[in-house]
C-alpha cells in the first residue's frame, strides 16, 4: 500500500467514525469535536488527491488551508453557541423531541358553584 493510499484509507476512516459519534452522541461538545475531525478527514482526502501525480497538484492544497480557517472559524461559532445554550437552559442539549404520540383528552372539571 501506497502512501496516497494510506492517506485515503485514513481519511475515510476518520470521516466514517466521526460521522457516527456525530449521530450517537448527544452532547454538543463532542458532536462539534465529531464535525471538527470529519473535517480533518476531508483533508488528508484532499492532500491524498494532491499526490497523485508527481507534480503536486496546488489546488487541493488552496482548498485544504482555505478549510482550515473555515473549520477554525465554525468550531468557534459552534462553542459559542453551545456556551449561550448551556447558559440558557443549564445544560449542553438540545432538548429532545416533544411527544407526538396522542393524549389522551383532558378531563373537564365542573365548578361546583356554578353547578
Amino acid at each position: 500500500m501506497g502512501e496516497v493510499e494510506v492517506y485515503l484509507v485514513s481519511g475515510v476512516l476518520i470521516f466514517v467514525v466521526c460521522a457516527y459519534a456525530l449521530v450517537v452522541h448527544a452532547h454538543l461538545i463532542r458532536k462539534v469535536l465529531a464535525l471538527n475531525i470529519m473535517g480533518s478527514g476531508i483533508f488528508l482526502l484532499f492532500t491524498a488527491i494532491a499526490r497523485r501525480t508527481d507534480t503536486p497538484d496546488p489546488v487541493p492544497h488552496a482548498m485544504v488551508l482555505t478549510g482550515i480557517v473555515v473549520a477554525v472559524s465554525a468550531t468557534a461559532f459552534a462553542l459559542a453557541l453551545v456556551r449561550k445554550l448551556h447558559q440558557a437552559t443549564g445544560r449542553p442539549y438540545l432538548p429532545e423531541e416533544p411527544d407526538r404520540s396522542p393524549r389522551p383528552p383532558k378531563e373537564t372539571r365542573r365548578n361546583p358553584e356554578r353547578g
